[in-house]
């Protein structure tokens, strides 16, 4: 694989190495540090990328044990997951684009409760669109157990959300 091969298969992928990076890992910063040791180590094995099946699922699965590693290296109560994926170009009115901040922030802190394993899931198939094998390989899991976490995880954040609606509209 040469530079330019290289350049095309990282260039559609870097973003998601991104947001995935952030969804374990403490800051923006952080992310972008592992982004680009990522991307270093995918330059490293470009000559072996061919070889795998889904080099994409691969790269993942690098980001995954990379931002893992890093987190085993720092202390992990200093850490937090947050995300700020959302971009939306359409909404006009400054009333939505609070109302918008306000729904994905309150999302965002309803993903935080679920278990790590589950956060992780959500993230690659909800928020990254990933299919179930992809993950499986990603996260070392069978796909049966990523559709019950999943399923688990969204009839939690499900629940919670009705809690809260119910409670909102009881204090009015």
């Amino acid at each position: 694989m040469n530079e330019s091969e290289y350049l095309a298969f990282v260039t559609p992928i870097t973003n998601k190495i991104f947001r995935f990076s952030k969804r374990i890992l403490v800051s923006r910063e952080e992310a972008e540090d592992a982004t680009q040791d990522v991307l270093i180590k995918l330059w490293k094995k470009r000559q072996r990328l061919g070889d795998y099946n889904n080099p994409e699922a691969y790269a993942m699965t690098i980001t995954k044990n990379h931002c893992l590693d890093r987190l085993k290296s720092r202390q992990a109560q200093n850490l937090r997951i947050a995300h700020e994926n959302f971009h939306n170009d359409q909404v006009t009115s400054l009333q939505s684009k609070i109302e918008t901040s306000d729904s994905i922030s309150l999302l965002e802190n309803l993903i935080k409760i679920l278990p790590e394993k589950q956060q992780l899931i959500v993230q690659l198939r909800d928020v990254e669109c990933y299919d179930f094998k992809e993950i499986s390989k990603i996260l070392d899991m069978r796909e049966t157990a990523i559709r019950v976490a999943l399923s688990r995880a969204r009839k939690t954040l499900k629940t919670r959300l009705i809690q809260l609606h119910n409670h909102g509209i009881k204090k009015n």
